[in-house]
Order: structure tokens, then C-alpha cells, then sequence
């Protein structure tokens, strides 16, 4: 168990150290609304990578196949839902700096710890890439790969542990910038500046699709 403890991990920190337009994302969204909200969005990550690890250790080399024919729409839906989440923060952020409001935590979206989790559940969810990752990091293992019921429970549970403490670091990373950037400008400067990040990250995911 001890092994599948550790690839869980190592697999957790693979699929989740590299920042995308989610991860710039969770950043910008977290700096804006505060650490509850961040902390929100972070599990929800975690969540859908869970969820991937399981399918991969319930037959992922099966699910390959199946989704390679919807893995292009898949990739442009997450793509289109990212840059219109985008495009809509730095409209409310201008928005609110006109008027005055930047200075608040609020971005404008009422979005709570709830529903943070719940929208970027759904963002990472639509990322076909993680189960075909996970399936083929459990694929390459051979024999040593988590077969029985606990190694496979301890397999996902760490995965879904390494994603979760590297999305609330992400989240904590937020959370000292919206403390850092008090001023309206540099709130609005912030805002400006993650949503170009994530539109292009988005525009990168279907680029290289």
C-alpha cells in the first residue's frame, strides 16, 4: 500500500504542479474573492482530478479510446468557458474601478466558497487529458500498478491529497496577492493582467490540441 501511497502522490503533484489557464485561474479568482472562496475553487480542482484518478484505476486504458473522438470539443468548451469567465472579471473590474468599488474583495460575481467549487469542478472536469494522464501513468507502471480495492483506494485518495494541497497553495498564493495589490489600481491592474493570462493559456489548450 505504501507504493501505491507514493505513486498516488507523485501522480497528484504530476497532473497538478503545472499551472494552466485553471491554476492562473484559481490565482485571479482567489486574489479578488478571498481565501474561503479560493479555498472553494481549490477543492473543486482537487475533485475532478480524484475523480480522473479513480477512473484510471477503474479501467482507464479502456476510457482512452472512447474519449479520443471528443477530446477536441471537450478541449474547446473548457477553452470557451475559461476566456468568457475571463473576459467577464476584467469587465467587472473596470466596471467596478469606474465606479469607484475596486477597493472591495468582491469582484463583482457574488461568487461563494459553493459555487466556486462547483464552477471550477466543472472547468477541470471538461480536461479529457487528465484521466488519458493518469491512465497512462498507471499503464506504465505495469505490474506494480495498483490493482487491489485498498492499493487502488490509497492510490486515489493520495492523488486526490497532492492536487488538493497544491490548488490551496495556489489559493494562498491569491490570497497574499489581493492583500499585497489594496489599491484600486493594482487591483485593476491584477485583473487586467489575469485575464490576458488565462485567455491565452485557453488559446494555448486549443492550439495544441
Amino acid at each position: 500500500m505504501t507504493a501505491a501511497v507514493v505513486a498516488g502522490l507523485l501522480a497528484g503533484y504530476g497532473i497538478a504542479i503545472p499551472v494552466g489557464a485553471v491554476g492562473a485561474y484559481l490565482v485571479a479568482v482567489t486574489a479578488r474573492a478571498g481565501w474561503r472562496t479560493g479555498a472553494g475553487a481549490a477543492l473543486g480542482v482537487a475533485t475532478a482530478d480524484g475523480v480522473y484518478a479513480l477512473l484510471a484505476v477503474a479501467g482507464g486504458s479502456a476510457l482512452v479510446p472512447l474519449l479520443a473522438p471528443v477530446m477536441t470539443p471537450l478541449r474547446w468548451a473548457s477553452a470557451v468557458v475559461l476566456a468568457v469567465l475571463a473576459v467577464r472579471a476584467a469587465w467587472m473590474a473596470l466596471a467596478a474601478y469606474r465606479s469607484g468599488g475596486l477597493a472591495s474583495r468582491d469582484d463583482g460575481t457574488a461568487l461563494t466558497p459553493a459555487r466556486a467549487y462547483l464552477t471550477f469542478l466543472g472547468i477541470t472536469i471538461l480536461n479529457p487529458m487528465t484521466v488519458i494522464y493518469f491512465a497512462a501513468l498507471i499503464l506504465a507502471t505495469g505490474p506494480s500498478a495498483p490493482t487491489s480495492l485498498p492499493d487502488r483506494t490509497a492510490f486515489v485518495l493520495a492523488a486526490l491529497a497532492a492536487s488538493a494541497s497544491w490548488q490551496l497553495l495556489l489559493a494562498l498564493g491569491g490570497t497574499l496577492l489581493g492583500r499585497t495589490l489594496t489599491g484600486s489600481r493594482g487591483r485593476l491592474t491584477t485583473a487586467l493582467a489575469s485575464s490576458t493570462l488565462i485567455v491565452v493559456l485557453a488559446v494555448r489548450l486549443v492550439a495544441n490540441s
